[in-house]
């Protein structure tokens, strides 16, 4: 699977752009599970500045996603029609402590973030070196573990608008809620400033050994897998659910929902996204039907399957061929494009 490069025609319009362009570019190789088609356009911004001038410079009908390391991510098997931006560890990577204040870019690794901290003898991010992910995700989605939650400890977060203006967001604006926050989706988060406080260092340490030790005898993190793959229900246990279910173990194709800790789903080795995506809606519709509770996805699935994208195939996914149509139409309005880009260059 491949699309029309519209790579050619983001350049001419946006001629002081000093971030990389790549047109299909592969996605699988960026996210923990293994998986998942191409972006249309993969944007690696120089730095916020240069990401802000992007998206100001973007057509408003252009799809936009933000992936980080995806180890919360699904990427589907079709792709991704639209511009996919990474922001690299380079431009927003860092992390900084002075007093109790941590300082640290969207791409910067939770777990650098607590290292961080704990080197300043700052506590209270230890939690954060249990999560596998960026500062982005975990203000977008308010990560946490192990009795921490990226709302304790945030005072302000900064992004940039589809319409490449910045913003400043105080904790109070993130209006945060159990893995979620409320903050526009179309926000690109590029830094954030935490507060904790100053402890005993080796008490921080011992704490982020046991975050550590728990990770590493629960849960399996030597496998190609994505994290949590639900949202724990109100007064429940999302594995406990799984496990009630007698889903533990279970299959599709390469994908299978973990031995070690069922709210896991693992590629084993030749898993697809729809394996992946599957598995994960056959198991809800099993804990559905064995305790009347719906569990809602915590991983993020973004792009269309395979068998959406190619043309004059009657059979539709459920669930998400009113997006897969969408993409569609998408797709066809860039090829259109890009022809007339062509014919326009070409000698009389």
């Amino acid at each position: 699977m491949s699309f029309p490069d519209i790579t050619p025609s983001l350049k001419a319009t946006m001629p002081d752009l000093r971030g990389r362009l790549l047109a299909n570019q592969s996605l699988a190789e960026l996210t923990w599970f293994r998986v998942g088609g191409p972006a249309q356009v993969l944007f690696t911004p120089a730095d916020e500045d240069d990401l802000a001038y992007f998206l100001a410079h973007l057509a408003s009908d252009i799809p936009v996603y933000v992936v980080g390391v995806g180890s919360n991510l699904i990427v589907r098997d079709g792709g991704i029609a639209g511009v996919v931006i990474r922001l690299a560890p380079r431009a927003f990577g860092e992390a900084s402590a002075s007093g109790d204040i941590v300082t640290a870019g969207a791409a910067a690794l939770d777990k650098r973030v607590a290292e961080v901290a704990a080197s300043a003898n700052i506590g209270g991010l230890e939690f954060y070196f249990g999560i596998p992910g960026t500062i982005g995700g975990a203000l977008r989605m308010n990560a946490g573990a192990n009795g921490g939650e990226t709302k304790d400890v945030l005072i302000e977060a900064r992004g940039v608008g589809r319409d490449g203006t910045k913003h400043v967001f105080s904790n109070a604006d993130m209006k945060f809620v159990y893995r979620n926050s409320g903050v526009d989706p179309s926000i690109i988060f590029t830094s954030a400033r935490f507060r904790g406080e100053v402890k005993d260092a080796d008490a921080i340490r011992a704490r982020m050994a046991e975050v550590q030790s728990h990770r590493e005898t629960a849960q399996p993190i030597r496998e190609k897998t994505g994290g949590s793959t639900f949202k724990n229900p109100p007064g429940h246990s999302a594995w406990k659910l799984v496990d009630a279910a007698g889903c533990r173990g279970l299959r599709v194709g390469g994908a299978q929902v973990s031995e070690m800790h069922c709210n896991f789903l693992i590629n084993t080795g030749d898993a697809t996204a729809h394996d992946i995506e599957t598995l994960g809606e056959t198991v809800r519709a099993r804990v559905k039907a064995n305790s009347g509770i719906e569990l809602h996805w915590e991983i993020k699935r973004i792009g269309v399957s395979m068998i959406t994208v190619i043309p004059g195939l009657a059979k539709r996914e459920p669930g998400i061929h009113r997006a897969a149509e969408t993409v569609e139409r998408w797709i066809l309005r860039c090829a259109i494009a890009h022809r007339s880009s062509r014919l326009r260059r070409a000698p009389e």
